[in-house]
C-alpha cells in the first residue's frame, strides 16, 4: 500500500507522551503509575488496531517507545511505592523526616 494512504496510529503520541511522564514521576509516591497504567492500556488497544493492518498505519515506533517506557515507569514506581510504605510502616513518618534531617546536615557538615 502507498504511503500516502496510510492512517496516523491513534495514541501513539500520547502513549509516548504518557511514558515520558510516567517515568519522570516514578518517584513520586506511585503517582507515576497513574499515567504508566493508561499509557500501557492504549498501547495495548492501538497495538491490536496496527496488528491488524500494519500497513494501513504509521507511527508504530511512537506506540512501542512510549509502551517500553510505561512499563519501566510502571516496576520502577511499585519498587519506589514499596520502598516507601515499607520506611513509612516500619520507621513511622516522624523518624523518617528526622532520618532525612540528619541526613542533610551530616553533608552539610562534610562541606
Amino acid at each position: 500500500m502507498d504511503q500516502q494512504f496510510t492512517q496516523k496510529l491513534p495514541h501513539s503520541d500520547t502513549v509516548l507522551v504518557l511514558g515520558i511522564s510516567s517515568l519522570v514521576m516514578c518517584c513520586c509516591w506511585g503517582v507515576g503509575l497513574i499515567p504508566a497504567i493508561i499509557g500501557l492500556f492504549l498501547a495495548h488497544k492501538s497495538g491490536k488496531l496496527y496488528q491488524a493492518n500494519p500497513s494501513g498505519y504509521s507511527g508504530y515506533k511512537n506506540l512501542n517507545t512510549g509502551k517500553v517506557l510505561c512499563i519501566i515507569a510502571l516496576i520502577l514506581g511499585s519498587i519506589n511505592l514499596m520502598i516507601n510504605l515499607y520506611i513509612t510502616l516500619f520507621f513511622g513518618a516522624e523518624n523518617f523526616q528526622q532520618m532525612l534531617q540528619d541526613f542533610q546536615t551530616q553533608l552539610e557538615q562534610q562541606q
